[in-house]
């Protein structure tokens, strides 16, 4: 078993598929001796939102693969059914629904794509798939390391399981925040098992791509309500002096980061009922305008499905093309295809969390990233979303932040807090829970 970490958009499912072809040949490693002369079928567990992306993958570079992608509660049946295809593709809530009764089934190969899914080891996902029967074991992620160490422990975990020994033993010897020496043992350790290739290394040729950050200025009742709430968090702040106090409170204080960094994107975020402008929006119609006239295509992400709502009615005024794509879209496959063939200009609506990973939309060039995130590495996949194998055009992103807010102040975090992930990958990351000094830092005028 093992790791894929190749960058974002290198191919990581192509590759999956040559392996599991190679697999099912004569010259691959025997199988366990009771496994009778036809090859066990594998399993595919990834995200709902690419899940038809692996059924065309298969059905065009391995089309001698007999796929089955399952479908909501459909897969309860598969444990009784895995004879009926080469490799099964299951989203990770549907691996916790059948996850008891898979566990007693063999397969060849298991493969986690975008396995940062099970970044959590204690998660009810993270034990689901340790406890899966496989000849192999593979784990695909562009981002291994998320948030903390223990990321990387928990895909190991899967992949290889003992190699980076107990959870308490890759504390004390990688993890060890006063040992020097700790994040290059671990690079050493996990260098067999892990194989990353970033663009830069093997895709020397694909277009530049270039991120820009595009400040805007609220005004009006969109700054009274960002000053109110920014006023009340730091009342709240003025009463916490110890990390004890914090954790007890800190549900309070992200709630008003939440709601402050909701009023940064449009005041209906929190007032439903406001008739207030968000500046955002019309930096955004700005932004399009020209590249629509042009024909260009766009992806338009936020981590708010409330804000893509809103800015679907905005664009279809302007009588633009869109595309919309959230956690309750059904037929995914079917809107992307639709984008990527459409001629002309377009925009496509994404919410971060549902569609930031696992897409091929390499007909657009242009990414608006109309929220920052904490974590820069979500960012950064959502630009690969067209920043990958087949772009023939320079990407150009542009992030939206408020100037003066609470959003400078994240772009400012996620700066200075990347140094975990570059010493053991590098690449970037963000941190932990915030700190008391993190929420000072975020609260000031």
């Amino acid at each position: 078993g093992g790791i894929l970490a190749d960058d974002m958009g290198l191919g990581k499912t192509l590759q999956t598929l040559a392996w599991l072809l190679w697999l099912r040949t004569p010259s691959a490693p025997p199988q366990t001796p009771d496994a009778g002369p036809r090859p066990l079928p594998s399993l595919v567990v990834c995200p709902k939102s690419v899940t038809d992306n692996w059924r065309a993958e298969v059905e065009r570079f391995a089309p001698g693969l007999r796929v089955k992608v399952w479908s909501g509660t459909a897969a309860e049946d598969l444990p009784a059914l895995t004879g009926t295809a080469d490799l099964h593709v299951l989203n990770y809530t549907q691996l916790r629904l059948v996850g008891e009764s898979l566990a007693r089934t063999d397969f060849q190969a298991v493969i986690l794509d975008e396995g940062q899914y099970i970044k959590n080891p204690s998660s009810q996902t993270a034990q689901i798939a340790r406890a899966l029967r496989a000849e192999h074991r593979l784990v695909l992620s562009g981002t291994p390391i998320e948030n903390r160490l223990l990321d990387l422990w928990s895909l190991m975990s899967f992949a290889m399981p003992g190699v980076l020994g107990s959870r308490a033993q890759f504390t004390q010897l990688y993890d060890a925040k006063e040992d020097p020496h700790a994040r290059r043992r671990l690079s050493a350790r996990v260098r067999p098992f892990l194989l990353r290739r970033t663009k830069s290394q093997v895709a020397r040729d694909l277009p530049d791509r270039v991120e820009e950050d595009l400040y805007c200025e609220i005004e009006g009742e969109q700054k009274t309500l960002y000053r109110a709430e920014l006023k009340r968090a730091q009342q709240m702040l003025l009463k916490v002096s110890t990390q004890k106090q914090l954790n007890q409170d800190r549900f309070h204080f992200l709630t008003s980061l939440l709601r402050l960094r909701q009023i940064c994107c449009h005041p209906r975020l929190v007032k439903a009922d406001s008739k207030a402008e968000s500046a955002k929006l019309e930096a955004l119609l700005d932004q399009l305008e020209p590249l629509m006239d042009e024909g260009h295509k766009v992806l338009v992400f936020s981590q708010f499905v409330s804000l893509l709502d809103l800015l679907k009615v905005a664009l279809a005024e302007k009588g633009w093309p869109v595309h919309y794509l959230a956690g309750d879209t059904e037929n995914r496959g079917a809107v992307v295809r639709d984008f990527q063939a459409q001629p002309g200009g377009s925009v496509f609506l994404i919410s971060l969390k549902a569609g930031g990973f696992g897409l091929n939309l390499t007909a657009a060039s242009y990414v608006v990233l109309f929220d920052p995130w904490w974590n820069p590495a979500v960012e950064a996949q959502a630009i690969d979303r067209t920043h990958r194998i087949g772009q023939t055009h320079k990407v150009i992103a542009y992030r939206l932040l408020i100037k003066d807010s609470i959003e400078e102040k994240i772009r400012a975090l996620q700066k200075t807090k990347r140094a975990l992930a570059e010493d053991v990958l590098g690449e970037e990351k963000f941190a932990q829970a915030l700190t008391l000094d993190d929420l000072r830092f975020l609260f000031a005028d």
